[in-house]
């Protein structure tokens, strides 16, 4: 398993919350934590930006993926909107997780709930290259559905 450092700076609103962190030996991806001060109370059908109180130094080469966490799906309904999220190498802004809430009962997020999970990924960059044909395939242009399964 490779290991890279990663670099984390806390923000004043996460005072008082331990550090994102790994939850089992083999776990993939670094469960992430509300820093939102008060709880917030999401509605059937709502969304909310929920701060972290972190931003990441990422090296070069690597991305942060984040994806919703599978008990509050299957428990509550609540799952992430633009996911994986993807934060860049480059960004310095503070993680914030964007939760909407499926289920057809109010959910409310509450200091330090675990409500997403990062994972790390290499990154591999294209050079494009404009061409006028391209090899042809079996499937050729077939789109939805076009297996039969």
């Amino acid at each position: 398993m490779k290991e890279i450092q990663l670099q984390i700076k806390t923000l004043a609103h996460f005072e008082g919350l331990p550090l994102p962190q790994y939850q089992t030996e083999g776990a993939s991806g670094i469960d992430l934590l509300a820093a939102c001060q008060t709880p917030v109370t999401l509605s059937p059908g709502d969304r909310v930006l929920i701060p972290t109180g972190i931003i990441l130094s990422l090296p070069p080469g690597f991305e942060a993926q984040i994806r919703p966490r599978s008990g509050l799906a299957i428990k509550h309904g609540i799952t992430l909107l633009n996911t994986p999220g993807t934060i860049d190498s480059d960004y310095r802004g503070e993680i914030q997780i964007i939760l909407i809430n499926h289920a057809k009962e109010s959910f409310t997020v509450t200091r330090g709930m675990r409500i997403a999970q990062m994972v790390l990924a290499e990154v591999v960059k294209a050079k494009l290259e404009a061409v006028d044909n391209l090899d042809g395939t079996r499937r050729g242009s077939g789109g939805f559905g076009h297996t039969g399964h």
